[in-house]
């Protein structure tokens, strides 16, 4: 399980659910962020897959999906992304555009997903 970067847990376990810390797009290696939107967006999605592979789960079991992006005029790329990473599962999902995230990120995911 990747180590958070501050003092929250990355994954919360309860009642068979799997409560996911939102993920920003920064690389666990580089601490970079892409420049690109659709990069941001597939590499805080893989960081949702992965969290919830070390949990004993996958994408498949995600029920709900909320995705903070800094600027609204952005969601098409986004969604282009989502719909390409989820396929035929279409978990409920909520788009929040918020203004300015951390690190100068441009989107924002957390999940909750059966274990």
């Amino acid at each position: 399980m990747p180590k958070s970067n501050g003092h929250y847990s990355q994954v919360i376990q309860h009642g068979g659910l799997l409560y996911l810390s939102g993920q920003l797009p920064v690389d666990p290696l580089t601490k970079e962020i892409p420049e690109d939107i659709e990069k941001q967006t597939s590499l805080a999605l893989s960081k949702v897959e992965l969290l919830l592979k070390e949990s004993g789960s996958s994408i498949n079991n995600i029920l709900q999906i909320r995705i903070y992006v800094s600027d609204i005029s952005i969601w098409e790329k986004v969604n282009s992304v989502y719909e390409s990473f989820f396929g035929e599962h279409k978990p409920v999902r909520c788009i929040i555009p918020v203004g300015q995230l951390h690190y100068g990120s441009s989107i924002e995911i957390e999940a909750t997903a059966v274990l």
